[in-house]
């Protein structure tokens, strides 16, 4: 398999390196995440300018037909610079939802407007007692006259409090556990008995918690076929966990650049610390780390672009995402470690670098729920199992 990237993924890759240096320098990060907002109005503006926002969106609908390969090297940015923009909860979930299953009616009413950047959008999914499984969801959504009134509560929803648009997931029939009965919703801002409490995350992201207390949506509101949502949302959620294993791959490059510079640059006994081979093994290892999770993101950005059978996709994509998750363990620590104490001050990025590398080992399943899941599909019947890979 070829991961080499294509000439328009090289300009694409250039444009974005051009941005982060001109508009995003830490200093602008840190100032960004202590407003009140926790998000740049104008830098996302740039990006949405740029044709970032479009690019994973149909070209139909004003975006640019992109899979997770051409949003590789955004991502790979986003991970290095600590882009806290909400991209991924806009482009990479929200969106892809009406893009992937919405109606036209839908597609045209708000992916335009997501490319241009005038609008946002946000997933709202996870409950207090579903971890990281999707098919549990307690949210109810009950049939009226004029449609649905939905009831329930959504935790650390990423980018729930600025979100202009939320793609609600609830219940229609069956138990909470049921991978059957899921339906998806659009749900806007400001709607009937639709509430939010903000949360500022541990890598300094905005999240907030959903709160549906009776709140009525249009029979038009709902995406694809109510009650069989389930194969879109792990559809959707494979993307995403892909692209966060290319930002890893991002944040990873930046913490070791940054501890290779202070090996270089701290000096004890009259020398720097780099000179000291124990140190050097360890940040040949880092380096390996880091070569690593860039090929198992690209597996997995492969995957969810091209591969037609869900439970090989599912497979490759968890198969990464432990592989990553572990990696971001062994990487912000070690880069903590070979700092010193100061590694953990807000003043250094790479403090910065290791909560989100932190997040992303959780993010979407932690490795331990990623592991099970590749169990679960080692287990299918033989007639079902995906071919070795070469």
């Amino acid at each position: 398999m070829n991961f080499d990237p294509t000439e328009e993924q090289q300009l694409l890759a250039a444009s974005i390196a051009r941005f982060v240096e001109r508009d995003y320098a830490f200093e602008t990060r840190r100032r960004i995440v202590a407003s009140a907002e926790g998000a740049s109005p104008e830098v996302w503006s740039t990006m949405a300018e740029m044709g970032l926002v479009g690019l994973p969106l149909p070209a139909a609908y004003g975006g640019f037909g992109g899979g997770a390969m051409d949003a590789f090297a955004l991502m790979e940015a986003i991970g290095g610079a600590l882009i806290v923009e909400p991209w991924l909860a806009t482009a990479a979930l929200g969106a892809q939802f009406v893009a992937r299953g919405g109606s036209d009616a839908q597609k045209q009413h708000l992916l335009p407007p997501v490319a241009e950047g005038a609008r946002t959008m946000a997933f709202a999914h996870a409950e207090g007692e579903s971890r990281h499984t999707l098919s549990h969801v307690a949210t109810r959504a009950v049939p009226s006259d004029a449609g649905w009134v939905l009831t329930g509560i959504k935790r650390n929803v990423a980018n729930g409090g600025g979100a202009d648009t939320l793609v609600v997931s609830a219940r229609i029939a069956g138990g909470d556990a049921d991978r059957d009965g899921i339906g998806l919703f659009v749900v806007e801002r400001g709607a009937p008995g639709l509430t939010t409490r903000a949360l500022r995350m541990l890598d300094s992201t905005r999240a907030a918690d959903i709160v549906l207390d009776a709140v009525p949506v249009s029979r038009d509101a709902a995406v694809g076929e109510p009650g069989s949502a389930l194969p879109l949302i792990e559809d959707v959620v494979d993307f995403a966990t892909a692209l966060i294993c290319a930002e890893a791959a991002g944040a990873i490059k930046s913490a070791n650049d940054a501890t290779l510079d202070h090996l270089k640059t701290r000096k004890q006994f009259g020398v720097p610390i780099g000179s000291f081979q124990a140190l050097q093994h360890r940040m040949v290892d880092l380096a390996i780390e880091h070569e690593q999770v860039k090929s198992m993101a690209c597996l997995a950005c492969a995957a969810v672009d091209s591969e037609q059978d869900p439970q090989r996709r599912a497979r490759t994509v968890s198969a990464a995402k432990v592989r990553i998750a572990d990696a971001c363990r062994r990487v912000s620590q070690e880069s903590i470690q070979l700092h010193g104490g100061m590694g953990m001050s807000d003043e250094l990025k790479v403090s910065h670098t290791f909560r989100r590398l932190t997040a992303i080992a959780q993010q979407f399943g932690d490795a331990d729920h990623h592991l099970a899941r590749f169990a679960a599909l080692d287990r299918l019947p033989t007639e079902q199992m995906p071919e070795p890979r070469g």
